[in-house]
């Protein structure tokens, strides 16, 4: 009964169809709309008769149809421009790129689409969040900012990011940790893809009034699914480092190694990690390291709660016994 409910529906509404997208639910529930976007395991689609974006896990989906024109990832890393429907109510999606080439997927080799007509500001991604703390004893005040503001294009995606962390107290010189970052990378076929970065920190705990990096490399990434990605990758960079200590300021050439890991489809939490690690090539001996692990628990209205841990190692810092600096930041925040 349910079947032919579906069917008759399909056929009535083919007019609707063709201009709008279509979702079959597997629990058989049919949504008429526009569809937005497919990330990190969740679609997006806007509808006539609510005033909010639907979400739907898109492992409930049975059935997809759309004659707008999309860019769509795999789980190999290809991305294709072209529109999709479900074939023959199988587990196949038949994407027909802008020469007419077809591709066959499953629902599981899918893990990313983007409306190719969408407007600006639905390519881009946002994050900002805040902590702060006031303690009477010693007139003690902290307070962290994490921010971070992104642009995906076709084949292309640049970032920038601000982080600082102050502290203030009576009878106490104050503490400030401020690091800028700006990315750019360009996606290759077989999710293959090349870097381009530059880095600054400013470190009252190290000394350092200034480290500029700049990086430049290429990677892979080993897993890519609808659940998870894992990327690693390689280069070379360019580091310059001025001091407040009057330690000479330094430069060298380095390699690195870097990896990240974005896990999110453990219900409303995610995890975000990286490393990257770097050898000198000038300067004898020397390595440091960046790690950055950011827990998030979602919230209602794009709000969310964050743990974070910032940590830089230096084997050879200019002030002994500072090789390591740390933060940790709890605070809460907003995402577009």
């Amino acid at each position: 009964m349910h079947l032919i409910t579906i069917v008759v529906f399909i056929i009535i509404a083919h007019p609707v169809f063709s201009q709008h997208d279509s979702l079959i639910l597997k629990n058989k529930d049919v949504i008429v709309g526009e569809i937005k976007s497919l990330d990190k395991g969740v679609l997006t689609i806007k509808t006539g008769y609510s005033k909010a974006d639907f979400t739907i896990e898109w492992s409930g989906i049975k059935e997809i149809y759309s004659n707008t024109r999309f860019l769509v990832t795999l789980k190999d890393g290809s991305r294709i421009n072209g529109t999709f429907r479900s074939q023959d109510s199988l587990n196949k999606i038949i994407i027909t790129d802008v020469d007419g080439r077809k591709t066959e997927a499953t629902f599981e080799n899918i893990v990313y689409l983007k409306g190719l007509k969408s407007s600006f500001w639905s390519r881009v991604h946002a994050n900002i969040d805040a902590g702060l703390s006031i303690t009477k004893a010693n007139n003690l005040k902290q307070y962290n900012v994490r921010s971070g503001f992104g642009y995906l294009a076709d084949k292309w995606l640049a970032d920038v990011s601000y982080d600082d962390t102050r502290s203030w107290q009576d009878s106490v010189a104050e503490t400030k940790r401020t690091e800028t970052g700006a990315s750019f990378t360009y996606f290759l076929p077989k999710d293959w893809y090349l870097l381009a970065a530059l880095n600054t920190l400013a470190n009252t705990e190290q000394a350092l009034k200034l480290r500029f990096t700049a990086k430049l490399g290429g990677g892979k990434y080993l897993v890519h699914t609808n659940k998870s990605y894992w990327g690693v990758g390689a280069g070379g960079s360019f580091n310059n480092e001025s001091f407040t200590n009057g330690t000479s300021a330094r430069s060298s050439m380095e390699g690195y190694l870097g990896t990240e890991i974005n896990l999110f489809d453990i219900g409303d939490f995610s995890l975000l990690s990286n490393l990257y690690v770097y050898k000198s090539f000038t300067e004898s001996g020397r390595w440091r390291s960046d790690f950055k692990l950011d827990t998030k628990y979602n919230l209602p209205l794009d709000f969310y709660i964050k743990f974070g841990i910032t940590l830089n190692y230096d084997n050879q810092p200019a002030v002994a016994g500072k090789e390591t600096d740390y933060v940790y930041v709890f605070s809460i925040g907003w995402s577009l």
